[in-house]
């Protein structure tokens, strides 16, 4: 198997200097494993019989951190799915305010799972902002990828929010939706699927959503043994490779935002965090524990390996979709 070449040499070709923090305004907090579903593209390897989660001792501690910090502006909480953590509530009522944005990524069909019944209302009342995963606007290419049933799942919750104005003009409840590929190739134009996604939800369900956000499949966890087990991954490496874009890096969203774990372990981003690739600084923070603010994190070095290709591909990939038109 051929390896990708270094991401910091090609960085470096490109005339790209070193990839560093600036000062942190975005907390991403990955409360566990535990989920749902079992996606074939999950980078987290997330599941219904992962116990992975974070304790409340841990979401107390990042609280803290969070309110001691107005620099931070946007929570954004994942899992897993990260509403059956049981400090879900807590974080979300902690930490939602006027000047800060708190995001929950959401499956969809966890609101139909058992107890979640109070969910729905739960986030507008404190008006979470929503990023939900829908793979594709029909039922074969979304229960592919997320398993039987997922689609009609999904396009039920999604009409029980917009109910609740979720996605409605004027309501201020937003609810932008994901697309990822459903094998080893780059995303298409973002702006152009999303006008499809918009058309065909509106005129087969009656669905609005404010966007949709593109993203990469990473060649890590549950999708890299699908790929290795196809005999693909060393060509989707290529393709990512071969696709770089240096136009997308001052746009990575690794330089404005810090990674925090199930254990309260802080990492350059979501990626790294799965492949334990640990925060950037010369260990001297590890943990939530060894700081004060976010802000002791800025202009530290950033974290790389192969992976980063999937995110400065083509148009880019971030949390909020492709980073260029290019």
């Amino acid at each position: 198997m051929t390896a990708a070449p270094n991401f910091s040499e090609s960085l470096r070709e490109h005339g790209i200097g070193p990839l560093l923090r600036h000062r942190p305004t975005t907390v991403q907090i990955n409360v566990g494993k535990l989920c749902n579903q079992a996606c074939h593209h999950c980078h987290v390897d997330a599941g219904p019989k992962r116990s992975e989660r974070m304790d409340r001792a841990t979401a107390e501690c990042l609280v803290g951190l969070v309110e001691n910090d107005p620099a931070i502006s946007t929570v954004d909480i994942t899992g897993g799915a990260p509403e059956l953590n049981e400090n879900f509530a807590y974080l979300v009522r902690s930490l939602s305010s006027p000047s800060r944005r708190v995001i929950d990524r959401c499956n969809l069909t966890v609101i139909y799972a058992k107890g979640m019944g109070w969910l729905p209302a739960f986030l507008a009342e404190h008006r979470v902002e929503l990023v939900c995963s829908l793979p594709c606007y029909t039922a074969d290419n979304t229960d592919s990828q997320r398993g039987q049933g997922v689609f009609e799942a999904s396009i039920r919750a999604l009409g029980l929010l917009n109910g609740l104005g979720y996605g409605r003009p004027g309501s201020g409840l937003r609810l932008d939706l994901v697309y990822n590929p459903l094998g080893p190739t780059l995303p298409p134009d973002q702006a152009e699927l999303e006008s499809r996604y918009r058309s065909e939800l509106d005129a087969r369900f009656g669905i609005s959503f404010n966007s949709l956000f593109t993203i990469t499949n990473m060649p890590i966890s549950r999708f890299a043994e699908q790929l290795r087990r196809s005999g693909q991954h060393e060509s989707y490496l290529g393709l990512l490779v071969n696709h770089f874009n240096p136009a997308t890096v001052e746009g990575l969203m690794c330089r404005e935002l810090v990674s925090v774990g199930w254990q309260g372990s802080l990492y350059d981003c979501d990626f790294n965090q799965m492949l334990e690739i640990p925060l950037a600084g010369g260990g001297r923070y590890g943990h939530i524990d060894d700081l004060d603010n976010f802000g002791q994190l800025a202009r530290l070095g950033v974290a790389t390996a192969e992976h980063c290709y999937g995110c400065t591909a083509g148009a880019g990939s971030s949390c909020s979709g492709e980073l260029t038109a290019g």
